[in-house]
């Protein structure tokens, strides 16, 4: 059987996301490496693997994927008893999972499209030569202030997001958040004292550091 490949962008969050499973996993694989500046996600032969032109695809042997939240379940579900458990500690328990599952939707549809914008402004923009919009940055702070709120009222009863076990839920966070901890917005992250702790126990996992050489 063919090893696993990503085809993606070292640099993308998403494709991060999904590189980051695999250290956890401590599985081999291939990065291939899809140039985004040249346009190659939205060209072919890359559409075949995903018919949206978004990094990542990916491929374990005849199982292809694209979706990076869709390949992490299927990472950690696949090779469950290999490297990190990314699941609840028993995840045939449903409720378990349910709460799992849940934490995953928030960090989709409250935290990511936020944390992307502002992502987006302070460090893609200065790459791409363009200059940063502070109104931008001053309503999405405000959104994420609300987001981290919600948060930080959790972690006062759970160490991580889905219990006190380390899970998709919290590793779906950490690509962005790295991004913006070279920014001022990190001050939204150190000014909620168990945001904080959260976000140094996520952000300090050996993994973590690995996607960032």
């Amino acid at each position: 059987m063919a090893g696993i490949k990503v085809f993606g962008h070292s640099a993308s969050v998403s494709t991060r996301r999904v590189l980051l499973t695999l250290h956890e996993k401590n599985l081999d694989f291939e990065l291939v490496h899809v140039d985004l500046k040249d346009g190659e996600h939205k060209k072919e032969p890359f559409l075949s693997l995903n018919p949206f032109g978004k990094v990542p695809a990916f491929e374990d042997g005849d199982v292809k994927l694209f979706e990076s939240r869709a390949i992490t379940q299927y990472i950690a579900h696949r090779y469950e008893g290999q490297g990190t458990n990314l699941l609840q500690p028993d995840s045939k328990n449903l409720a378990h999972y349910a709460t799992m599952a849940i934490g995953m939707e928030v960090e989709a549809h409250q935290f990511d499209p936020v944390v992307s914008k502002l992502a987006w402004e302070h460090v893609f923009k200065l790459i791409y030569g363009l200059t940063t919009d502070q109104a931008v940055v001053s309503e999405e702070e405000a959104k994420l202030a609300k987001v981290l709120d919600v948060y930080e009222a959790r972690l006062k009863e759970f160490k991580y997001l889905a219990g006190d076990t380390f899970t998709l839920t919290d590793l779906h966070h950490i690509p962005a958040i790295q991004y913006l901890l070279d920014t001022p917005t990190k001050k939204l992250f150190t000014d909620r004292p168990r945001v904080n702790e959260w976000v140094a126990e996520i952000t300090k996992r050996p993994a973590s550091q690995k996607i960032l050489q």
